[in-house]
């Protein structure tokens, strides 16, 4: 391929991130006239993590960290990977993605179609799961490979900034916010697009929605159905300091919050947008009728068509059980007690755990 065709390649590629359209969400989860806007990530080619994928590598690339033609090796439950797939495919790169037999083999199929090698770790790690089987897995095959680089996504500033072109597409598009409502798993998008936004709008409530069975709020660490969203481990990029509250969702809450979007709006995507969606139109049904609440939606169906779309999965699962609640059960201290339905709290602040230098 000649400079001049990579040039053009590159550009055209990376023009199809960003720009996505904004949809307004209304009633089952609102009464008329009531709603919340969600921010369609989905409709970049892989979704959210386009974003700091193109954005990690290009910063990296720019520092020197990254070689041309340097191997790209990263862990990711999914997103992340495409994202990574398509830097490498934009700038040059051999891709390695460390996952787990949770990763659904559709997810396999595409990120090896897009030219990223899979590499499947077979044990989970005894006390840091799947994630830090992952993470031990790509320190082996780092200190294999000479000019390999991994992004780190938990820990990646770069993570964080990537997201600042979307907190100004919503600046832009809403001319003004007073709620926003974000998934948290790496920590990067709702620190990225939180500290934006709260410099334009000072008085923006922004309220994070996690798993049940997630460490990152100071909840304990239980085996974990929904991917995407919670952790683990304690990713430095969440940022304590900008939550408001903290709201987690079960799984089969997040599959009828998706089930009633993709029935009624049109629009789909995995765990982390139903249990979005679920916070979200509590929030508009609770907020003043005026309020200008944004839910970002970080990804589309195509993956979840095996799980979260699924009939006989959800009833392996138990996940077609009555809806939820009307509203969150509320807790006083993110760790007075482990949650396991829908429940919000307002006094946020790191887990010991994670003040205390645990990885």
């Amino acid at each position: 391929m000649n400079n001049t065709h990579a040039h053009s390649t590159r550009s055209h590629l990376t023009g199809l991130v960003g720009n996505t359209p904004l949809l307004r969400i209304s009633e089952p989860f609102t009464p008329p006239g009531r709603g919340f806007w969600a921010k369609l990530e989905g409709f970049n080619p892989g979704g959210i993590k386009d974003r700091p994928g193109l954005h990690m590598v290009e910063r990296a690339r720019a520092r020197g960290d990254l070689r041309p033609g340097g191997r790209i090796i990263e862990s990711t439950s999914g997103t992340l990977g495409l994202g990574l797939a398509l830097a490498g495919l934009v700038y040059g790169h051999p891709v390695t993605l460390v996952t787990d037999p949770g990763l659904e083999p559709s997810m396999i199929r595409l990120l090896t179609v897009y030219g990223a090698e899979v590499d499947l770790v077979a044990e989970p790690h005894p006390t840091g799961g799947w994630q830090q089987a992952r993470r031990d897995r790509v320190r082996h095959l780092l200190a294999q490979q000479p000019d390999s680089w991994c992004p780190d996504q938990y820990n990646n500033p770069d993570n964080t900034t990537a997201y600042t072109p979307l907190a100004l597409e919503l600046a832009a598009e809403l001319h003004h916010i007073d709620v926003l409502v974000c998934s948290v798993g790496t920590g990067g998008h709702s620190a990225g697009v939180g500290r934006v936004l709260r410099q334009l709008y000072p008085d923006l409530r922004i309220v994070g929605v996690d798993t049940i069975g997630s460490t990152i709020f100071g909840q304990p660490a239980r085996t974990r159905l929904m991917r995407g969203l919670g952790s683990s481990i304690y990713p430095r990029n969440v940022a304590y300091d900008l939550f408001d509250e903290v709201h987690w969702v079960a799984p089969h809450e997040a599959v009828w919050a998706c089930r009633k979007l993709a029935g009624s709006h049109y629009a789909t995507g995995g765990w982390s947008v139903g249990a979005v969606a679920l916070a979200a139109g509590w929030l508009a049904r609770t907020q003043a009728a005026d309020a200008r609440i944004v839910a970002v939606f970080p990804d589309g169906p195509q993956r979840y068509l095996g799980t979260v779309y699924d009939d006989d999965y959800c009833t392996r699962h138990g996940l077609l059980d009555p809806p939820p609640a009307l509203e969150p059960q509320v807790i006083g201290r993110q760790d007075e007690k482990e949650v396991t339905s829908w429940t919000r709290c307002t006094e946020i602040a790191a887990p010991r755990a994670r003040t205390e230098g645990a990885r």
